[in-house]
């Protein structure tokens, strides 16, 4: 018998807009075939969640510790020690002599020093200053005392007590007669007193 040749049917021709339909069903199927985690970028390369990489120097090297002496990381591993080394503030003054008697400790007492050589804020006396140039528009009908002077603003605190010394400025001049009480004075500030005719009590 004869062998029938078989004819093959001629394609119908696709339109214009068969064609973008059947390009964007392509599409639509091979985007919706991928597994889960992969992604089309727009080259139409298939990019993984795997393949994705932080920038560099964005995630350094962790720092592994115990790989031998010349790492310096053995032994503690970079942690530091136990107890008084690892505490905040820890550790031993410089004075520090391994438990023995410090030898701020093993030098002898002098007996009978002066307590004024010791904090200034409790055992040294602090006496506010008034200079005589200030003191060269004073009233002579007020004595001069801590009080006064505080209460015409010469001083804003009396402290422990109320000096007054020598200085002076070019022009001005003491007023004559002036009384002075419960302060004392520096050597040229009582000869200048002295000299304007002050009066001061005795004791001061």
């Amino acid at each position: 018998m004869a062998e029938k040749k078989k004819t093959a049917k001629k394609a119908p021709a696709k339109t214009a807009s068969g064609a973008k339909a059947a390009g964007s069903g392509t599409s639509t199927k091979r985007n919706s075939g991928l597994t889960g985690g992969a992604f089309a970028s727009a080259s139409g390369t298939l990019m993984k969640l795997g393949s994705l990489t932080p920038s560099p120097g964005s995630r350094p090297k962790r720092q592994r510790i115990g790989r031998g002496h010349g790492s310096g990381m053995v032994k503690t591993g970079g942690e530091g020690g136990k107890g008084q080394t690892v505490r905040s503030g820890g550790g031993k003054g410089p004075a520090f002599e391994g438990g023995q008697t410090p030898w701020a400790r093993r030098l002898p007492h002098r007996r009978g020093y002066s307590q004024k050589a010791r904090d200034i804020g409790h055992f040294r006396s602090r006496l506010a200053v008034v200079n005589l140039h200030q003191l060269a528009q004073w009233d002579t009908a007020v004595d001069v005392t801590p009080e006064s002077l505080k209460e015409k603003g010469v001083l804003k605190k009396v402290l422990d007590g109320v000096k007054i010394l020598g200085n002076s400025k070019p022009g001005s001049t003491l007023p004559a007669g002036l009384r002075f009480r419960d302060v004392v004075f520096s050597n040229a500030a009582r000869e200048a007193l002295v000299a304007a005719g002050a009066q001061i009590e005795e004791g001061n």
